[in-house]
């Protein structure tokens, strides 16, 4: 895995996350040498969603209506049933997403996740992947749904599963790496 020592990681959620959809990468990103923050919508923490029952508690850093996209390298939005189903309610979370798509920055959504990038209509023409249930929402979009480990499209990151979990950490190493070597250049 890459080092991305000096950068900056905001993960998107609220009540309801799977559990290891946010704390796996949140623990791979940083080993990697990402500074990582937990974006909720109020600041409050939050508690996860493990496989049938409720999790662990995750403390929150920031409000995500706070989130400068200018200051952080990648965002990463975890799944779960709940979780991305809330999210994609609030108008302001979507304009979030949408802001920091904008920033052609690494965007990483795994499982339901991608809920909130076709909400943000960020999925017409592109090749991504999901959760099964909802890979006819992804095409119903507009994009080309695909059951992959991990499909990435330009700047969208999408993965299954927790299963994947490995797979979507590597990639998002790999983008914040490669976009910091282009901006070096």
């Amino acid at each position: 895995m890459a080092n991305i020592d000096n950068t900056k990681i905001v993960i998107v959620a609220t009540d309801g996350f799977e559990q290891v959809e946010l704390t796996t990468p949140q623990k791979k990103l940083a080993e990697a040498g990402a500074t990582v923050h937990v974006a909720t919508p109020d600041g409050s923490d939050i508690k996860g969603w493990d496989k049938d029952h409720w999790g662990d508690v995750t403390k929150a850093d920031l409000k995500i209506e706070d989130i400068d996209v200018a200051a952080y390298d990648a965002m990463v939005l975890p799944g779960g049933q709940i979780n991305p189903d809330v999210l994609r309610a609030d108008a302001s979370v979507v304009q979030k997403v949408k802001d920091f798509a904008a920033t052609d920055k690494p965007l990483a959504a795994v499982c339901h996740a991608p809920w909130l990038l076709i909400e943000a209509d960020l999925v017409r023409g592109k090749r991504l992947t999901s959760f099964k249930s909802i890979r006819t929402d992804l095409k119903n979009a507009g994009a080309e749904a695909v059951d992959e480990e991990v499909a990435q499209a330009g700047n969208l990151i999408t993965s299954r599963n927790p299963g994947d979990l490995d797979a979507f950490c590597n990639a998002i190493v790999d983008a914040v790496s490669s976009n910091r070597d282009r901006a070096a250049a």
